[in-house]
């Protein structure tokens, strides 16, 4: 998994800061930068958060460009609606040598990693003999009805890869990017940060965490599963790991320093 913070709202904490002043206070468009100070700044965003006023919060945004996951996670994460995805398609991209994530589960079995392996193979063979076959054939068809070989070759490949992808596993990687403003990736890590959230997720969403308390720290001081700023709300599903949870997320975001 490789995941990078691409682009983001410049000054988030000073551009959420302002539009909390504007709601609290008499500001004027003209003025309403003046004095906001980092310092200032954050002031503002720990109010939002004692307050629970989060609308404020989405008027910064964060981009991530993200690849060596599968395309299990991407069913999972594109349930968060408030966000924008681009990802690579199976459509227009020939996967020649797919490559595939192997849960740690499978990976600490080495009969079971062997037996996945050898699956993984086959698919990626199966995906490659497929496609040329009926590439072969709307190939054929293609030149049959008068268009050049050029151009029949491609457009024959294409619609061989609509079909052939259905042969590729979820253990099949894909890249993505995407953005999400404050409020969203506050609800995304709430989520997915949890222990009850499936591993690979979580790990994404660990790396996500870490990366926009670099920029925008104030913005993300309670960030992370419900019971790092309050209670856990799972109930007899808990895992009963609050503490070590919290000094978890407290080190991720580097709040001991």
């Amino acid at each position: 998994m490789k995941v990078q913070l691409i682009a983001h709202t410049p000054e988030p904490e000073k551009v959420v800061a302002a539009a909390a002043k504007l709601c609290y206070s008499n500001a004027q468009i003209d003025t309403l930068l003046d004095g906001l100070t980092p310092e200032k700044s954050r002031e503002f965003v720990q109010m939002l958060a004692s307050l629970g006023h989060e609308s404020p919060t989405e008027h910064a945004s964060f981009t991530f460009a993200i690849e060596g996951v599968s395309r299990s996670l991407l069913a999972q994460i594109t349930r968060h609606r408030m966000a924008s995805y681009s990802v690579q398609s199976q459509r227009y991209v020939n996967l020649k040598t797919p490559e595939f994530v192997t849960p740690p589960e499978i990976e600490n079995d080495p009969d079971t990693l062997e037996e996945f392996n050898r699956s993984m193979e086959m698919a990626a063979e199966n995906y490659q003999r497929v496609t040329q076959i009926l590439k072969e054939a709307h190939k054929e068809k293609f030149i049959a009805q008068g268009m050049d070989e050029k151009e029949a070759n491609r457009k024959a490949e294409k619609q061989a890869l609509e079909d052939a992808r259905f042969i590729l596993p979820n253990a099949c990687t894909t890249k993505m990017i995407v953005t999400m403003n404050t409020r969203s990736l506050n609800n995304f890590f709430r989520h997915r940060c949890c222990t009850r959230a499936q591993w690979e997720i979580r790990r994404l969403a660990d790396e996500m965490l870490r990366l926009v308390c670099e920029v925008a720290p104030s913005l993300f001081v309670r960030s992370g599963p419900p019971c790092v700023a309050g209670p856990c709300p799972e109930g007899k599903m808990s895992c009963g790991r609050m503490l070590e949870m919290r000094d978890k997320y407290a080190q991720l975001k580097n709040f001991e320093k």
